[in-house]
């Protein structure tokens, strides 16, 4: 059963680069089943396996009768970050490079803009961030206190942003602290709580360079604590 599904995993890996790629472009009908398993030498079995998460996903549509068609759609895929794309640090690392730049002006903007409503939701998210003894409790204030943010900027697009990201937008302590074990919980809130104040400070006194100033250090901080770490496990494998 393992192997089945490994096989169907990669056989939908392939089928979704041809359609990204143009190599089976939208509109198209995809080969009959019997063809992929014999051109891919694979069980139909594992064919429908993987044509069924092709249409889950939205890269096809089954018409009856005639086939499963490629998704017109198929070219304008909504960007996604899976969670089980952050469960290595190598994954972070690039989620964080982005970050780095989109955070920076978010917290600009937040300063120029933000209303007292919006600093009170940033303080009690982090409040709750030094409260949790749950490293899954403080990663979800952590996301809220960037929601804050985000709001704060009155620009919608931030806000769909941040949310659709969810706790995928903050790296995992769990994570971080496996390959550091000497390391606890408590030091890693109070480090990246030092880092959050800085950034709420300068949104409070409506500092708009000090506030991207500080959500730029933050960040940078952050990249470079999962970066080292990603070295060392590099260097011992």
């Amino acid at each position: 059963m393992a192997k089945a599904a490994s096989l169907a995993d990669m056989l939908y890996t392939k089928l979704e680069e041809d359609i990204l790629s143009g190599r089976i472009p939208p509109g198209s009908r995809l080969p009959a089943q019997k063809d992929i398993a014999e051109q891919e030498n694979v069980s139909r079995t594992v064919v429908r396996e993987a044509v069924a998460r092709l249409e889950a996903q939205g890269f096809a549509v089954a018409r009856q009768g005639s086939g499963v068609f490629v998704s017109d759609a198929a070219r304008y895929r909504a960007f996604q970050v899976t969670k089980d794309e952050l469960s290595e640090l190598s994954d972070v690392i690039k989620l964080l490079e982005m970050r780095l730049a989109i955070e920076t002006e978010m917290a600009g903007l937040a300063a120029a803009r933000r209303t007292n409503e919006d600093i009170s939701a940033m303080r009690d998210a982090l409040r709750r961030i030094r409260e949790a003894e749950d490293p899954a409790v403080a990663a979800t204030a952590d996301s809220q206190f960037h929601m804050a943010i985000a709001r704060a900027t009155r620009n919608d697009y931030y806000a769909r942003f941040v949310e659709f990201l969810g706790v995928r937008l903050v790296p995992p302590s769990s994570l971080y602290l496996k390959y550091q074990p000497e390391r606890s919980h408590d030091d890693y809130t109070h480090k990246v709580s030092d880092e959050h104040d800085a950034v709420l400070d300068a949104i409070v006194r409506m500092d708009i360079e000090k506030a991207r100033h500080a959500a730029r250090h933050h960040m940078q901080e952050s990249l470079l604590r999962h970066s080292e770490l990603n070295d060392l496990i590099s260097r011992d494998e």
